[in-house]
C-alpha cells in the first residue's frame, strides 16, 4: 500500500509562485511514475506535470515554461514548482503514482492552490 500526502498549497497572487510536495511512503516509489493532476470546480481532472522513474517528464501544454516537476527518490518526494501563477490554475491539485508493472495507481488527498488575479 502506497500513502501520498500532498503539501505546499495555499494562496498566491497572479504572477506568484508555489510549491508543492508529495511526500510517499513505500519502499517502489524509484520504480513508479509521480505526477501531478488537477481539477477546477466544475471540471474534469486534467494531467498538469508527470514524471517517469527514468526521468522522462510530460507536461500539460498550459504550463510549459511556468511549472516544473521533480523527484527525489531517496526522499520518496517529488515536487511541484509553480511560477508564474494565472487564475485558471486555481484548482485541486492531486498527487498520483502509478506503477506500470502492476497497473495500480495512487492518489493524494489534495491541496487547494488559489490565484487571485
Amino acid at each position: 500500500q502506497v500513502q501520498l500526502v500532498e503539501s505546499g498549497g495555499g494562496l498566491a497572487q497572479a504572477g506568484g509562485s508555489l510549491r508543492l510536495s508529495c511526500a510517499a511512503s513505500g519502499s517502489i516509489f524509484s520504480a513508479g511514475r509521480m505526477g501531478w493532476f488537477r481539477q477546477a470546480p466544475g471540471k474534469q481532472r486534467e494531467l498538469v506535470a508527470v514524471k517517469s522513474s527514468s526521468g522522462i517528464t510530460n507536461y500539460a501544454d498550459s504550463v510549459k515554461g511556468r511549472f516544473t516537476i521533480s523527484r527525489d527518490n531517496a526522499k520518496n518526494t517529488v515536487y511541484l514548482q509553480m511560477n508564474s501563477l494565472k487564475p485558471e490554475d486555481t484548482a485541486v491539485y492531486y498527487c498520483n503514482f502509478y506503477i506500470p508493472s502492476s497497473r495500480l495507481t495512487y492518489w493524494g488527498q489534495g491541496t487547494q492552490v488559489t490565484v487571485s488575479s
